[in-house]
Order: structure tokens, then C-alpha cells, then sequence
């Protein structure tokens, strides 16, 4: 076995896992609860930001984010079958990721925005802050299917992955 997230990565996703369905959970019955899970997330985000760029190599947007021709190279492979294993995030992973944060960032704003004199009752802010909510709600679903489908292609539990911060070590068709 080999380490591959460190301990702010995992606890990052736990904690925004936790803080999406508090403020999901609460977004009709308590303004107060749905608020600081809200105010959690974009802390989170914010986090995830820094540790992107300062964080150890796996953590690092250098290492899995990917131009767009790697990306549907992978998707494709994946598509029939033949897509290789990586110790960090694969492409399609990579996007996933960047995908969430902009639409927990995007989620977190325009939910802020509402609580702001300036834009408290505005109908396009209460709109786009639905759609954001949704969008991510949708993204949600992808990404643990995402997770589920290489889970199993690769023989490999990753949720047990990002508890730990421990995976199987790269076999010599794998992409460290």
C-alpha cells in the first residue's frame, strides 16, 4: 500500500460531504443550520484552494489536473474498457473535482449573496443559487458513480482510499 492522501485531503472531502447534505438537508427548515453549513463549505473550498497549490504532490492541481485532449483520451478508453489506473485522480477525476469546487463555490456565493442587503429577495440571485444547488446535486451523483465504476474496474475500494489515505501500490500499467 502506498499514501496518497494526506490528511487535509481526506478530511476536506469528509467535511464537505458532511456540510452538502447539512445545507441540503436544512435548506427548508433551518435557515440558521443551512447558513453555517453553507459558510463550512466555502471555508472548505477556500482551503482546498490553497492546499491545491501548497499541499503534498497527490493534493496538488498540478499533478491531476488535465488539458482537455488527456481528458476525453481517458474518457474514451474508458468508454471501451481499457482505461488505465492511476494513483491519484484520473482525468475524468481531475474535472470532477474542479467541477465541484466551482459549483460549491458557486453555491456558497450566490447563497451569501442572498443574505446581503444588496441582493437579499432578488429573483436572479435565489435563481442562480437553486441552479447551483442542483447542478451540484447532479455533479454529486456523477462523482459517486465516477467513484463506483473505478472502484470496480480497478479492483480497488477507493471510498476505503479516502478514509485511510492509503492505495494499492502502481502496478507497471498504472500512472503514478
Amino acid at each position: 500500500m502506498v499514501r496518497v492522501w494526506d490528511r487535509v485531503v481526506r478530511g476536506f472531502h469528509w467535511a464537505l460531504v458532511l456540510s452538502f447534505v447539512t445545507a441540503w438537508l436544512t435548506s427548508h427548515s433551518s435557515e440558521d443550520v443551512h447558513y453555517w453549513a453553507g459558510y463550512t463549505a466555502a471555508g472548505l473550498v477556500v482551503t482546498r484552494l490553497v492546499w491545491g497549490v501548497l499541499g503534498t504532490p497527490y493534493a496538488r492541481f498540478s499533478q491531476f489536473v488535465r488539458d482537455p485532449e488527456t481528458m476525453l483520451r481517458y474518457l474514451w478508453a474508458l468508454l471501451h474498457g481499457r482505461e488505465a489506473r492511476y494513483i491519484g485522480h484520473n482525468p475524468a477525476g481531475g474535472a470532477m473535482i474542479l467541477m465541484l469546487i466551482a459549483a460549491m463555490g458557486s453555491t456558497a456565493l450566490t447563497g451569501w449573496l442572498m443574505t446581503t442587503d444588496a441582493y437579499f429577495g432578488v429573483s436572479w440571485v435565489e435563481t442562480m443559487h437553486s441552479l447551483s444547488a442542483h447542478g451540484l446535486l447532479l455533479l454529486v451523483l456523477f462523482h459517486i458513480g465516477g467513484v463506483v465504476l473505478a472502484s470496480f474496474r480497478h479492483r480497488e475500494n477507493l471510498v476505503r482510499a479516502m478514509i485511510t489515505g492509503r492505495k494499492r501500490k502502481a502496478e507497471p500499467a498504472d500512472i503514478a
